[in-house]
C-alpha cells in the first residue's frame, strides 16, 4: 500500500497532475511542511475551492475519480464550433461567478444574450413566455395583462388564476411542495404550463415534488405579505418600464432594455475548470477515486485507487465538493457523522440528455430575416408563428404534454458570438440548436441509444418549428445523476447536514446539493468551504489549539 502525506502520482493509467508541482507557487507552503488540505472533487465547487486557498499557507490536492476536471461543465465542437456540452449560462445578479470568473482573468471574455425572449410549447401551438412572472408564477393577473394575452392558459385556466385575488391567506403549515402550495392559490393550469416547465429546466424536477421553500425561496419568504401570490411575485420583479412621452405624430419608442440576466464565456463555460486548475496552483490527480474516508490522531486518511492497489492519503483538513450521495458513502464510516450522511443519502438526483443539432439556416421555413439579425435586437413583428419561433432564444414544453424533449434553446438567437457569418456551408449560414431530454422518473427516455434520442429532439423540433431535413452535425451528451432533487424537507436535510459536518474537526462540504444549482451558487459553498477550512487551521495552530469541531 503507498502512503503518502501529499498526494503523489496516480497510480492509475492514465491518471496525472493537471495543474501544480511539487516546486509551484500559490496555495502551498512555501517550505512545502505546510498543513495538507484535500479537496475531494474536481467539479466547479471543488476547482473553486482550491482556489479560493491559493493564498493561505496550506498545501491543497484535488483528487477527481473520473478522467477529466469541471464536473457538468465540458465544452465540445459541434459543426466545427466550439458549444458548451454542459451548463450554457450563469446568472449576472448573483456575484460569485462572474467575480471568479475576472479573478482568473476571463472577465474580458463575459458575453451576455443577443435575447432572452422565450416560449412555451403547450396546448398545440408555441406562445411566448409572459414577461412579468417569477419562475413561471404570474405577476400579471389582469383581464388583458402578460398572461392572458400569451394564451398559455385555456380560459378556465385564467378564471382559476384570477381567484388568487380575491382567495383568503394560504396558512404556512411548515415546508410543502411548489405544486401544492402555487396550485392552491393560482390552480393547476398555472403549475403545469407555467411553473412546471421553468423548474424543470433548472431541476429536471417535477413540481409536485420540490419544496417550495427551497426553490422559491424568496417568494416563500415574500409570500406572507401580501394578500395574494401574483402580488408577492410582482413585488421580486423590476417595475414595468414607464412609457416615454411621445409627440403627435411620433413613432412610439422602442422599451428600454434591461440589465442582462445571464452570461457565458466567449469559448464556452465548458472553457472555465481547465483555468482555475491551473490559477489554483493545487495539485490536480484526475481518475483518483476516493474509496474510503477516515479519522486519524492528527486529520484525516483517505484511501484511494482500487482495492488491489490501494494508496493512503494524509490530509489536515478535507473538502467533500461531491455529488451527495457519494459524500454520504464516505462519511457512513466516519464516527458521528451518521446523520449526516443519512441526510445527504437521501437527495435524489435527475439524470438528463442534451442533443445539440446543427442546421442550415434555411432549413427554418417562414422565418423573416435572420437568427443574427435577430440575436442583434432586430426582433420581427407580428410573423407568422413559425417564423417567429426561431426568433427567441427557445422554448420550453410542459411535462402533461407528454413530449420527451423538456426545453430547446437556440444557442445561435441567444448567444449572437456563435452566430459567425464567415461560416458557412453549402446551404448558408449554421445555426445549433441545443435540446433538452430527460426529467425526475423518466430514466426510460434517457436509455435509448443515442441515434434514437437524436431522432427524438429532430421530431419534435420539426413539429415545432417546421424544420426541413436532417441536421448536418450531431452531438449526444448524457449526464447522469446530475442535478439534485430539492424536494420537500430539502432545508432540513441541509440543517443536518452542515450541524454533522461541523462536528468533524477540519472537515467541510460543498457543492450543488445544498443552496442552488447554478454556477454561482457552487461557487458561493465553495467559497465557504475554503474559509471554514482556513479558520480551522489557523484555530489548530495557536498554542494549545486543537477544536473539537469545525
Amino acid at each position: 500500500m503507498k502512503t503518502s502525506g501529499q498526494a503523489g502520482q496516480p497510480s492509475q493509467p492514465g491518471g496525472g497532475t493537471a495543474a501544480g508541482t511539487e516546486g509551484g507557487t500559490g496555495n502551498r507552503a512555501a517550505d512545502g511542511t505546510g498543513p495538507h488540505v484535500v479537496i475531494v472533487g474536481g467539479g466547479i465547487a471543488g476547482l473553486a475551492a482550491a482556489f479560493f486557498l491559493r493564498d493561505a499557507a496550506v498545501r491543497v490536492t484535488v483528487l477527481e475519480g473520473s478522467p477529466r476536471l469541471g464536473g457538468k461543465l465540458a465544452v465540445s465542437e459541434v459543426a466545427g464550433v466550439a458549444v458548451d456540452a454542459g451548463a450554457e449560462a450563469l446568472l449576472m445578479r448573483r456575484p460569485e461567478g462572474t467575480g471568479l470568473i475576472s479573478d482568473v482573468g476571463l472577465g474580458d471574455q463575459l458575453v451576455t444574450p443577443g435575447t432572452t425572449s422565450s416560449a412555451i410549447w403547450t396546448r398545440g401551438a408555441m406562445r411566448p413566455l409572459p414577461q412579468r412572472q417569477f419562475m413561471g408564477v404570474p405577476a400579471d393577473l389582469a383581464p388583458e395583462g402578460d398572461l392572458a394575452r400569451s394564451g398559455v392558459l385555456s380560459a378556465e385556466g385564467l378564471a382559476r388564476a384570477r381567484e388568487d385575488l380575491d382567495r383568503p391567506a394560504t396558512p404556512w403549515g411548515g415546508d410543502t411542495a411548489v405544486a401544492a402550495y402555487v396550485g392552491a392559490r393560482l390552480g393547476a393550469e398555472v403549475v403545469d404550463r407555467l411553473v412546471d416547465p421553468l423548474l424543470g429546466g433548472v431541476y429536471a424536477g417535477r413540481s409536485e415534488e420540490l419544496s417550495f421553500a427551497a426553490t422559491l425561496g424568496s417568494l416563500a419568504a415574500a409570500a406572507p405579505a401580501h394578500r395574494s401570490l401574483a402580488e408577492a411575485a410582482a413585488s421580486l420583479l423590476p417595475a414595468p418600464p414607464e412609457p416615454e412621452p411621445q409627440r403627435p405624430g411620433q413613432a412610439a419608442a422602442a422599451p428600454p432594455k434591461r440589465p442582462p440576466v445571464f452570461t457565458t464565456l466567449v469559448g464556452g463555460l465548458g472553457t472555465l475548470p481547465a483555468v482555475l486548475a491551473e490559477a489554483s496552483g493545487a495539485v490536480i490527480r484526475t481518475r483518483a477515486t476516493v474509496r474510503e474516508l477516515a479519522r486519524t490522531a492528527t486529520g484525516w486518511r483517505l484511501t484511494v485507487g482500487s482495492a488491489a492497489a490501494p494508496e493512503e492519503i494524509t490530509a489536515d483538513a478535507v473538502v467533500l465538493a461531491l455529488p451527495a450521495r457519494p459524500a454520504g458513502r464516505l462519511l457512513a464510516g466516519v464516527p458521528g457523522a451518521s446523520s449526516a450522511a443519512a441526510a445527504l443519502s437521501g437527495i435524489e438526483y435527475a439524470s438528463m440528455a442534451i442533443v445539440t443539432l446543427a442546421y442550415p439556416r434555411s432549413r427554418f421555413p417562414a422565418a423573416q430575416g435572420t437568427q443574427g439579425e435577430q440575436a442583434r435586437g432586430k426582433e420581427a413583428r407580428g410573423e407568422e408563428a413559425r417564423g417567429e419561433q426561431t426568433q427567441r432564444s427557445g422554448y420550453l414544453v410542459p411535462a402533461v404534454d407528454g413530449r420527451a424533449v423538456k426545453a430547446v434553446t437556440f444557442s445561435t438567437v441567444k448567444w449572437p458570438h456563435l452566430a459567425d457569418p464567415g461560416r458557412a456551408d453549402h446551404d448558408g449560414p449554421v445555426d445549433l440548436i441545443r435540446c433538452s431530454l430527460g426529467r425526475i422518473g423518466e430514466e426510460g427516455v434517457l436509455q435509448r441509444d443515442d441515434e434514437e434520442l437524436v431522432a427524438l429532439a429532430v421530431a419534435d423540433l420539426a413539429e415545432a418549428t417546421g424544420a426541413q431535413g436532417p441536421p448536418l452535425d450531431t452531438r449526444v451528451t448524457r449526464w447522469g445523476g446530475a442535478l439534485p432533487q430539492y424536494t420537500v424537507g430539502h432545508l432540513d436535510r441541509v440543517a443536518t447536514i452542515r450541524a454533522g459536518v461541523a462536528a468533524q474537526p477540519g472537515l467541510a462540504v460543498c457543492g450543488a446539493a445544498f443552496d442552488g444549482i447554478g454556477i454561482p451558487a457552487c461557487i458561493g459553498t465553495a467559497r465557504s468551504a475554503a474559509e471554514h477550512t482556513v479558520s480551522y487551521l489557523r484555530a489548530r495552530s495557536r498554542p494549545g489549539g486543537r477544536p473539537t469541531g469545525g
